[in-house]
């Protein structure tokens, strides 16, 4: 894997986008390179909520969710320094590349 975040449409979706500081609503699923799981909103039964653009979340989302739009599905290739870098989060190692599918179900922002 390059050291560039890689992004790709599964699907693209057709509602309302993702700005810096929206409150997005997703499900995912996140592998490690060797294709393991270490994450997924499935298993746990229920969406995860963040805010975007922000410093929240790993750089690879705050940069790689910009412009995807409610109902779209997106692959996120997130390589370490834009992850979790040289720490150790659970179940992912340090120096991880990672991988993201991500679909967006809703788009919250300070106007609604």
């Amino acid at each position: 894997m390059t050291d560039e975040l890689i992004i790709e449409d599964l699907q693209l979706g057709d509602g309302k986008a993702v700005v810096k500081g929206a409150l997005i609503t997703t499900q995912y699923r996140g592998w490690l390179a060797d294709g393991s799981e270490f994450d997924s909103s499935f298993s746990r039964g229920k969406p995860f909520q963040c805010v975007i653009g922000t410093g929240r979340v790993i750089k690879g989302w705050d940069q790689g969710l910009m412009g995807m739009q409610v109902g779209g599905k997106r692959k996120l290739q997130v390589p370490a320094h834009l992850g979790y870098g040289e720490r150790s989060v659970g179940s992912i190692p340090p120096n991880s590349n990672l991988t993201f599918e991500i679909e967006l179900l809703e788009v919250l922002t300070r106007d609604d």
